[in-house]
């Protein structure tokens, strides 16, 4: 019997990318600030495979997390690349007084990517085909357009801009800046359902921003609009709290971006504070992490959307029965050389080997450290 020859990882490396935060859109104005930091890695198998992922969320502690990256990093190099969850499980062995949540697994989401980067690439399947295969396109939803910063001229501007480009669905935003209250949010809220028009699968994020009497209230003002889910209405870890306004209102909501690793998402689900159930790559754990949640959500029969990311992401949800839609978001769109594009209102799902990804020949102009 032929045994084959084992492969093992040789190296990693990584760095901080600090990427300019712009809205091409709906070519929307400056945000509050001007750029998101990201941190890129890349592994290399003694063979020569290289698989390549990315972390979010570090902020401040950005230079930290590509510390955590490559002090993880070092503990597989040489072990074999294909058996991802042994390694991830020795990563989050490794680090579990650090963790669960936090840079350990931000940290671990990055080197998951590439794992699954260089798995696709040695059997040279693309990683939707590696995850099941289920569909080849995805609906996807412009996100990060209509934000609640904006000007209301901007944004019914905006908002005709993304109709055009033949979007069906896209997200705005409640909690306004400033002093607003109910009646200016309720208003806010026809005025850019009246300017997409009935037929748009129109979403509406609070960040977190409202309590949950507020959520209640307000929910119940703009049920009128048919938002097709409200965010984050409140706290995210408040699970008793988004069960009640889950309860009050006909509109369903969405939460989950916030959470770390598997645990507070059985939490979630079990106290029924969610009707859609949002999972961040990064935050999650990685690509292994966010599949085993999309599993856990199916058994409740409750859909799954994504958050950051759309370019890995269409890849996910287009692999699972549950998976919805993707949200649209560009903010990591300068760390590839190419990302997939909507063709009304929809994904068409990569079909190279691995992520499908290569990082950008600019992307050195952007290197922090």
């Amino acid at each position: 019997m032929r045994q084959e020859r084992q492969m093992k990882l040789k190296s990693i490396s990584s760095q901080v990318v600090r990427l300019p935060l712009d809205e091409p859109l709906a070519n929307g104005p400056a945000y509050s600030r001007t750029h998101n930091m990201f941190v890129t890695v890349k592994l290399e198998t003694a063979d020569g495979i290289e698989g390549i992922g990315a972390a979010f969320f570090g902020g401040a502690l950005s230079a930290t997390l590509k510390h955590a990256i490559d002090e993880l990093g070092a503990l597989i190099i040489g072990d074999d690349p294909l058996r991802v969850e042994a390694l991830t499980q020795k990563l989050r062995t490794a680090g579990a007084s650090a963790g669960p949540g936090g840079i350990l697994t931000l940290a671990i989401s990055a080197i998951d990517m590439a794992l699954w980067d260089i798995k696709g690439k040695f059997l040279g399947q693309s990683l939707a085909t590696m995850l099941g295969g289920l569909r080849e396109r995805v609906p996807a939803y412009a996100s990060g357009a209509l934000v609640r910063a904006y000007p209301l001229d901007h944004l019914l501007k905006a908002c005709r801009t993304l109709v055009d480009k033949g979007f069906t669905q896209m997200k705005t935003q409640m909690a306004l800046p400033g002093e607003t209250s109910p009646a200016k949010e309720s208003e806010r809220a026809r005025l850019t359902r009246a300017a997409v028009g009935p037929d748009v699968d129109l979403m509406c994020d609070i960040n977190q921003r409202w309590s949950v009497n507020q959520a209640i209230d307000i929910g119940r003002r703009v049920e009128e609009v048919h938002f097709f889910w409200l965010e984050d209405v409140t706290v995210h870890d408040d699970y008793s709290g988004l069960a009640r306004v889950a309860d009050a209102l006909a509109t369903p909501l969405a939460s989950g971006e916030c959470l770390y690793g598997i645990t507070p998402f059985r939490h979630m689900i079990e106290a029924h504070s969610a009707d859609i159930i949002m999972i961040d790559l990064i935050r999650v754990g990685g690509i292994s992490n966010w599949m085993k949640v999309a599993a856990m959500a199916e058994a409740f029969n409750l859909p799954v959307v994504s958050h950051l990311l759309p370019e890995i992401h269409v890849h996910l949800i287009s692999a699972i029965p549950n998976g919805l839609t993707v949200e649209y978001m560009p903010w990591s769109f300068r760390l590839w050389q190419e990302v997939p594009a909507p063709v009304n209102g929809e994904l068409i799902v990569p079909t190279k080997p691995g992520l499908g990804l290569e990082f950008s020949r600019e992307l050195s102009r952007y290197v922090v450290s």
